[in-house]
Parts: structure tokens; C-alpha cells; sequence
């Protein structure tokens, strides 16, 4: 037969709380144990300090000597005294400074006495768009529509009748196209003469070639004679062998 047990009086099932609340007590008792400290008697000094009554100077009273405030300021009473206004005063007239359109016009200046000079207009204008186009030697007589005609021919023909391929050029294998500007003066000159190629030999061969042009007739816009510009593109090709 078995012995019944009521298990709300089994002292081992809360054996390990009861453990850990033991052991935490045996703990702190000691660390209180290590911790407590005793001395001797003996080694205590208890000395008696004195502490000494501060003295308090005394601050001497010096008098300055101050000046009296200023007196208060006196009261000064004025009178006025009314009288009768019996001197003349004589009114200053001030004359008028502008002069008169009478005064200041005293010579008369008639029209055709004033000289106009005539201030001649520096004036350039293309070779496309001029009126009446420069006139080349030999192109004189032409109309008025074959004259451009005329001064472009003119000029191919001057510039391969005077054309000459530079040596210098042709042994360093330089060609190319250069692009030559001119202008030709109101009075026929040729001037300003610019030149842009692909070296300088060519470009200076085809300036030499410009400044070989003759004079020429110049050309005109409104009546009067005008700068002319003109672009001239030479070509320096030569045939490898």
C-alpha cells in the first residue's frame, strides 16, 4: 500500500529559492564582517582649535573739500518798449541783368556770308554693289553691263600673264589657294593690298603679282568717286612628275 503525499506540503519543491535566500544572507553578513573596521584609542588625537577674533580696522574719515554749488541763476527782467515806426525806409529797386533780345542781337549775320566747306566722305564700298565699277586699261568704251565683265577678264589676264611659281615653293612641295584682298583708291591706286594663304612664299608671290596692276579709272557711287574693294583668289598648283 502506498503512502499518499499532499504535494502543498513537500518541503523540496522550493528547495533552491530557499537555498538562494540563505546563501544571499550568509553572503551580506560577510560582507559586513570584511567590512567592519576598529581602532585604537590610543592613536586619536583630539586637539582643541582656537579661533582667533578678527580685529576690524578702522576706517579713517577724510573730508574733502568740495566747492559750493554755483548760485542759482538771476532772474533778469525784460522790458520792451513800443515805438512809433516814423522812419522812411527807402525800397531798393534792382534793374534786371537779362539783356533784351534787341541788345543782344546787334549785327546780322546774313546767310551768304557763312561759308560751308565740303568735308569729302572717306568712303568704301564693294566691288559687287558699286554703281559704276573701276574702269582696267582697255575695258574704256564698254557699256555700262559688259564693264564688270570687262575689269574680271582683265584681271585673270594679268594675273597669268604675270604669274610665277616661286622655286623656293615648289622645292619645299607648298601649294595651295591664296586669298588676296585690294583696294583701288578714288584715284585709281591700288592700295591695302592683304593676302591669307598657306605659306608665306605664296602669299608674298601673290601680292608681288597685285602691285603689278596699273592704274585704273575709279569707280563711282552717287557721281563721286569712292573706294573700291576687290577679292582675288590665285591658285598655285604645280603637276608631280
Amino acid at each position: 500500500m502506498e503512502a499518499k503525499k499532499n504535494p502543498k506540503l513537500e518541503i523540496s519543491r522550493n528547495s533552491s529559492i530557499y537555498f538562494a535566500i540563505g546563501l544571499n544572507i550568509m553572503l551580506f553578513f560577510s560582507w559586513q564582517a570584511l567590512e567592519y573596521k576598529t581602532y585604537e584609542r590610543d592613536d586619536v588625537i583630539i586637539d582643541l582649535l582656537d579661533v582667533e577674533e578678527e580685529l576690524e580696522e578702522d576706517i579713517p574719515i577724510v573730508n574733502v573739500n568740495t566747492p559750493p554749488p554755483p548760485p542759482p541763476p538771476v532772474a533778469v527782467q525784460q522790458s520792451i518798449q513800443i515805438v512809433d515806426d516814423i522812419v522812411e525806409v527807402e525800397e531798393t529797386v534792382i534793374e534786371s541783368t537779362e539783356t533784351s533780345q534787341e541788345d543782344a542781337i546787334r549785327d546780322i549775320v546774313e546767310v551768304s556770308d557763312v561759308e560751308v566747306e565740303e568735308v569729302e566722305e572717306d568712303v568704301q564700298v564693294a566691288f559687287a554693289v558699286i554703281e559704276n565699277v573701276p574702269v582696267f586699261p582697255g575695258c574704256e568704251g564698254q557699256p555700262k553691263k559688259k564693264m564688270k565683265d570687262c575689269f574680271q577678264q582683265k584681271m585673270q589676264e594679268h594675273v597669268v600673264n604675270n604669274f610665277r611659281y616661286p622655286e623656293e615653293a615648289l622645292e619645299l612641295g607648298v601649294q595651295g589657294r591664296v586669298s588676296i584682298i585690294f583696294i583701288i583708291d578714288s584715284k585709281g591706286h591700288i592700295t591695302g593690298v592683304r593676302s591669307r594663304g598657306p605659306d608665306k612664299i605664296l602669299e608674298k608671290e601673290a601680292e608681288r603679282i597685285i602691285g603689278l596692276l596699273p592704274k585704273m579709272k575709279p569707280g563711282t557711287q552717287r557721281g563721286k568717286p569712292v573706294k573700291v574693294a576687290y577679292a582675288l583668289p590665285i591658285f598655285f598648283k604645280y603637276n608631280e612628275g
